[in-house]
């Protein structure tokens, strides 16, 4: 059985419909999303009036003349993992006054925005045969579950323990701490009692078990992360590293030995690592290129995993 993972798309669409794709490109029978799929931020594009707009991504501003720049602009905006909307001074100059009505805005375009992406993934798979799992990670707003549990070609992860192909995956997004005080995270000791609360549903032997978890194994590379400082800027220019992994996520993958554990959440550490029998895999992320990063894997029950290669397009 061939497997084709992929993590961190934050709202990026042109990774979202590569991966819809990857099942078909890279002959795989199952394709899974492990986590972080929405974007971080609204990208105002406003109206100077006589069908001229303006609007900055990125810090850089545009200056957009008639429909057909605006349309195209809104594409790029989407390309790179962000919401774009219309809109006027007026307008923009009350909804920037209610942080209230902004966050508000922003869960409507981000929802809308996961809508369709299932959408596009029940016409995309329909037919296929290909298996589509999806944990939304800790990025990730609790209600974007809602959305995937009303897709007709993706399942959903996270909490469960789902089969396929003679194995059974256990899939969470959540995370351990981060600076960031995202959505899906919780202390050290937490963690490992929802890693355990699933684990503990999985009746296959550890050599026909998958563990698809946001967070990698702490102290292994695919957790090294540039250091912060007080102030959250980068340490020595981003020369300085640390492990930022999770220490639950590590003693379960060492416990129970699955033959594959699925990870990434730390976009710069792409590779692979073996912890005992159990094969490691953080394919990396490259959203804001609109380069989807991945990894392609072949199975076979009860033998372990050396079959397998990290994928870029």
């Amino acid at each position: 059985m061939r497997i084709f993972f992929a993590t961190d798309v934050h709202g990026s669409e042109t990774c979202w419909r590569k991966f819809l794709n990857s099942g078909k490109h890279y002959k795989a029978d199952v394709i899974i999303l492990g986590g972080d799929m929405t974007g971080k931020a609204l990208v105002p594009i406003i109206s100077d009036g006589g069908g001229n707009w303006h609007s900055t991504l990125l810090e850089n501003r545009e200056v957009l003349s008639g429909e057909e720049q605006v349309a195209a602009f809104e594409q790029a905006v989407k390309r790179r993992g962000y919401y774009p909307f219309r809109t006027d001074p007026d307008a923009l100059a009350e909804l920037s006054a209610d942080e209230g009505r902004w966050h508000a805005l922003f869960d409507e375009h981000m929802l809308n925005t996961v809508r369709e992406w299932m959408e596009l993934a029940d016409e995309r798979l329909a037919g296929t045969g290909i298996r589509c799992f999806v944990c939304p990670g800790n990025d990730d707003q609790l209600e974007v579950d809602d959305v995937v549990l009303e897709a007709k070609a993706v399942e959903l992860g996270e909490g469960r323990v789902v089969e396929f192909g003679g194995y059974q995956m256990v899939s969470s997004g959540w995370a351990n701490r981060t600076p960031w005080d995202t959505y899906r995270e919780e202390d050290e000791p937490e963690l490992a009692k929802r890693i355990e609360a699933m684990v503990s549903q999985v009746t296959n032997p550890p050599e026909r078990t998958i563990f698809s978890l946001h967070c990698p194994p702490y102290g292994t590379g695919l957790d090294d992360a540039p250091e912060l400082t007080a102030e959250m800027d980068l340490k020595d220019a981003g020369h300085a590293v640390k492990p930022v992994g999770s220490t639950a996520v590590r003693e379960a993958i060492e416990r129970f030995g699955p033959a594959l554990s699925l990870h990434g959440h730390i976009h710069e550490s792409r590779g692979t690592r073996r912890l005992g029998k159990t094969l490691c895999v953080n394919p990396g992320s490259s959203y804001e290129q609109g380069q989807l990063l991945g990894a392609v894997i072949d199975i076979e029950n009860g033998k372990q995993v050396k079959k397998f290669v990290l994928t870029s397009g």
